[in-house]
């Protein structure tokens, strides 16, 4: 809102001031029953673009700086032809035309030096320039300085007498209109450097720029060469007023210029700002494609493509904390623009775009990319952790299957021959019926360790107590009323059990706990499982989870978590929760 009174403020200003040399000077000129020539029609026209253009885009685009520089110059040019205006009225005071007047000289060098340097977005092409803008800067002031002093502004012939600050006026004035000149040709030259050597698509935008300085200079130069010539004098104020902003607009209309562009709405044409895709936008397309996409690769791979399309980058890439990195587009040269992943995940990285620089509200965009980007990693993570686990716990199946009851079964299946060729004794049948019900056993606990069958027919409490009543030290098990009669999905249960199975477990080998606590819970859509015991407790932050983790992990993917309450000395709570449907 504020920077929209701040434009409004200075295009009205500026508008104002080229309305006023018009006005002023037609009254003086005219000889016919119109009020304006079609000439001085045409120089209005020209004139007010500047400072339209201005508004325009430092009302819709306040955070490109190029648009508040198109607004300062409007309203140089605009006070100083309300003083050119007055100094030809004659009589008004000359402490007010004299600064008018002197205020053109600002404008003549933003217009030649400043506004080509700066294009498009407002900075310098690079520090080497830096030099050259502060002795520009430095001759802009020579020279509005000595139109300021030596009175040149009210038109007076400029006498140089016996007065020191009188010379030092003529002088530093001369000194500083030389010097403008010169850097506004090193400028040009510096302009046409930059086109030739700019991308394709930049070329483009490159080309109307030096096309209009190029008319802006030969319209100063006319201005100086045919001051007898009204006619001519007129012409070449238009150009180097309306060059410039004729050539932006073009630009911006044709070439997209500050992400601007034409777009039809029914029959009528419309400006249409910031073509790129908002951040809603992106995020709500970038949140369908996650969820089309179940491979968490290809999910990165979506968010690297959804950078990379929203900022119009060459390239994009996300990478994780481990070193894994994904890029979409062409990797070249080094990153732009760089946003970590929240939670120390990973970073976004983007290269330069295909057209223009990386602005603020791009960074602004890439910071709100980094949340999904981030759910993404976690999911990758996920999944890989998940993985690791299943294949760590098919091993140790194979390996107890293999060590253990394979063993046993080669061991009974050997017992059963040498019963049948030598004739088996009593002692011999007692025994191998013993080694089969051990076998047996040894099936059942191992299926058991794989899925119980007390949970799937009775139920995670049912199991729980089952599981805990074979405990070596007190246990209690506690639930809500009508939860033994609960039934959830198969996975619900599943993780809810082994959290239950790997808390006692760690109770009862590494705590040495005499007592544990064993509590189930349904409330707020939420299952819950607590597990307290009274052992010597550990420092969360120094001992890893061991099985917890993966235990986490599995909690994690059905939407659920797992805390963990531990202190040495104090025992260990462990709680788990995921939520259910009812």
């Amino acid at each position: 809102m504020r920077s929209r009174l701040v434009a409004g403020v200075l295009a009205t200003g500026a508008a104002a001031g080229i309305v006023a040399n018009v006005v002023i000077t037609s009254r003086i000129t005219a000889s016919r029953g119109v009020p304006l020539s079609v000439t001085e029609w045409v120089y209005l026209v020209v004139a007010l673009l500047l400072p339209a253009l201005g508004w325009l885009l430092a009302t819709r685009r306040p955070e490109l700086r190029y648009g508040w520089l198109l607004l300062v110059c409007a309203l140089f040019v605009g006070l100083g032809l309300t003083g050119a205006g007055l100094s030809i009225v004659g009589g008004a005071p000359v402490w007010l035309v004299s600064p008018l007047f002197a205020i053109s000289a600002v404008f003549y060098g933003l217009n030649w030096i400043f506004l080509p340097l700066l294009f498009p977005e407002g900075r310098l092409p690079s520090r080497r320039w830096r030099a050259f803008a502060w002795i520009s800067g430095i001759a802009i002031a020579m020279h509005t300085a000595g139109l300021l002093l030596s009175g040149s502004a009210a038109r007076e012939p400029m006498r140089v007498t016996e007065s020191t600050l009188t010379l030092f006026a003529v002088l530093s004035g001369a000194v500083g209109q030389f010097t403008t000149w010169i850097m506004a040709a090193i400028g040009f030259c510096g302009l046409v450097l930059r086109w030739r050597r700019s991308a394709r698509v930049e070329r483009r935008q490159y080309a109307w720029m030096v096309g209009g300085v190029a008319v802006s200079l030969l319209g100063g130069v006319a201005q100086l060469a045919y001051t007898s010539l009204p006619m001519l004098s007129l012409l070449g104020m238009v150009a180097t007023v309306g060059a410039l902003p004729v050539a932006i607009g073009v630009t911006v209309v044709r070439h997209r210029l500050f992400d601007i562009g034409i777009g039809i709405r029914g029959s009528r044409l419309h400006l249409i700002f910031d073509m790129r895709p908002t951040v809603d936008e992106v995020l709500s397309d970038l949140g369908t494609a996650l969820e089309e996409t179940p491979e968490p690769a290809e999910q990165l791979g979506k968010v690297a493509a959804a950078v990379r399309t929203a900022l119009e980058a060459r390239w994009a890439a996300v990478t994780l904390a481990d070193g894994t990195r994904v890029v979409a587009g062409r990797e070249e040269g080094q990153a732009t623009l760089t946003v970590p992943v929240p939670g120390g995940l990973g970073r976004i990285e983007c290269g330069p775009r295909g057209v223009g620089m990386l602005t603020r509200v791009d960074r602004r965009l890439l910071e709100a990319l980094a949340v999904p980007a981030g759910l993404a990693i976690q999911s990758a993570g996920l999944v890989t952790r998940l993985v690791n686990a299943q294949e760590a716990e098919r091993r140790r199946i194979e390996r107890n299957i293999h060590d253990g009851v394979q063993q046993q079964l080669v061991a009974l299946i050997a017992g059963l021959e040498l019963a049948r060729s030598t004739g088996a004794s009593p002692d011999m049948l007692a025994h191998l019926r013993e080694q089969a019900r051990q076998t047996l056993a040894d099936l059942r606990e191992l299926a058991a360790g794989i899925h119980p069958s007390v949970l799937s027919q009775g139920g995670l409490v049912e199991a729980v107590e089952e599981r805990c009543s074979r405990l070596p030290v007190r246990t209690t098990v506690t639930s809500d009323p009508g939860l033994p009669t609960r039934r959830f999905a198969d996975e619900v249960e599943g993780a809810m059990y082994f959290t239950v199975n790997e808390a006692v477990a760690n109770a009862l080998k590494h705590a040495s706990a005499a007592t544990i606590e064993v509590r189930l819970s349904h409330e707020a859509g939420r299952l819950r499982a607590m597990v307290a015991d009274d052992g010597k407790g550990f420092d969360p932050g120094g001992t890893a989870r061991r099985g917890l983790a993966t235990l986490s992990d599995r909690l994690k993917a059905l939407g659920g978590g797992l805390d963990l309450d531990s202190s040495p000395g104090k025992g260990t709570r462990v709680n788990a929760w995921v939520p259910v449907d009812g």
